[in-house]
């Protein structure tokens, strides 16, 4: 019996023993499983640090260089002038129609400047600069308008966007500009006709187209600078038929207040500094063509700057509708109407109203092209 006891004994201690390895080992195992999970979880959190890290420095040096636009747009599309399908060939065939006009009207009369040494005068050189103003100004926005009347994919990429802005920005400021210098070309000829060669020499004369186109592409800039610090994450249709100021900050999902403000302090200064300039030239000219005895010398006189005076008209006209108006007060369709005047159709009618309403312009025609066509006896 003593034996048994004592048998017994010894397996309860051996199997309590087992038991306690047997824990020993399990507790061993759950701290080596809880002991990787907090290693991978400090390596996941040590992960996230450094990422937060990266992106902080990342917003660091772009604050540093002033690059705030983190567009998620990366291509706009056009609206065009009309959805209607019926409508897109007569469309495209008109705005050809005018495009064309408008390239060998301007080429030509920039090459009849060139080629008659009698308009080699400040008054032809400014409408040559005008011509080619005129040029590119209809270039920059009416072959994307041809286009999107034969082909339905109208999208235009976010950086070709932004250049035609820039491009479009440059000529309509320095349009102007150089109607100002004209005006100011006008006064000069006829109210100081004596100092005219001395006042207005080749040098000041390039002076001044060199000055036009300065303020035309450091206004651009401005204006791009403002569109390009914005960002477009929502909607990408541009309700118009190019990449217009206007459009694009309706478009934009982050603050516009101070590039709106900017915009419209540059813009009317160069509305009404331009405008400015222009009114008060002509109210010298007709204070001078007044005191004119002569009905004949009136008539010449005011031939002089009759067509440089329609043109200002029919130009700023059309700029004050579009935009010194209130954003209520007239449709999508009336902007684009006027828009379309002032982008293509007044770069056509220029040259126009310079040839048929200059005599000398039509005399240097008519001898350019006799010739080149001789006539047969």
């Amino acid at each position: 019996m003593i034996m048994v006891v004592e048998r017994s004994r010894h397996l309860l201690t051996a199997s309590w023993r087992t038991k306690e390895a047997g824990g020993i080992i399990q507790s061993e195992a759950e701290g080596l499983r809880t002991g990787k999970r907090l290693r991978c979880w400090c390596l996941k959190a040590r992960k996230q640090e450094e990422m937060i890290s990266q992106l902080k420095k990342r917003e660091i040096s772009q604050r540093r260089m002033g690059i705030k636009n983190h567009s998620i747009v990366t291509e706009f599309l056009l609206s065009g002038l009309t959805e209607q399908p019926e409508l897109q060939l007569p469309l495209f065939g008109l705005f050809l129609g005018i495009y064309t006009i408008t390239v060998v009207g301007n080429l030509g009369m920039i090459s009849i400047i060139r080629l008659n040494h009698q308009l080699h005068i400040p008054m032809y050189y400014f409408l040559s600069s005008l011509s080619f103003l005129d040029v590119c100004y209809s270039s920059v926005i009416t072959p994307k308008m041809l286009s999107g009347f034969l082909c339905r994919d109208r999208s235009i990429s976010y950086s070709g966007c932004m250049t035609q802005l820039f491009f479009f920005c440059v000529c309509v400021i320095s349009e102007c500009y150089m109607l100002a210098a004209m005006a100011y070309d006008r006064y000069v000829a006829i109210c100081s006709p004596l100092l005219y060669k001395v006042i207005m020499s080749p040098s000041v004369c390039s002076l001044l187209v060199a000055a036009v186109f300065s303020v035309g592409f450091t206004d651009a800039v401005i204006h791009g600078g403002c569109i390009l610090r914005l960002s477009f994450c929502g909607s990408n249709i541009i309700k118009h038929y190019f990449c217009d100021i206007v459009p694009l900050i309706k478009l934009s999902c982050s603050s516009t207040y101070i590039d709106e403000l900017l915009i419209f302090v540059i813009g009317g200064f160069n509305m009404v500094a331009t405008s400015l300039a222009i009114i008060i030239s002509y109210a010298f000219i007709l204070t001078s063509i007044l005191r004119i005895h002569s009905k004949k010398g009136r008539c010449k006189a005011f031939s002089t700057c009759s067509s440089h005076l329609t043109a200002v008209l029919i130009f700023y006209g059309s700029l004050m509708s579009m935009y010194l108006k209130p954003a209520f007060s007239s449709s999508l369709t009336q902007e684009k109407v006027s828009s379309v005047f002032y982008t293509t159709v007044i770069p056509m009618l220029n040259p126009l109203i310079y040839s048929l309403r200059n005599k000398e312009v039509k005399n240097a025609l008519t001898k350019l092209l006799r010739r080149k066509i001789p006539l047969s006896p």
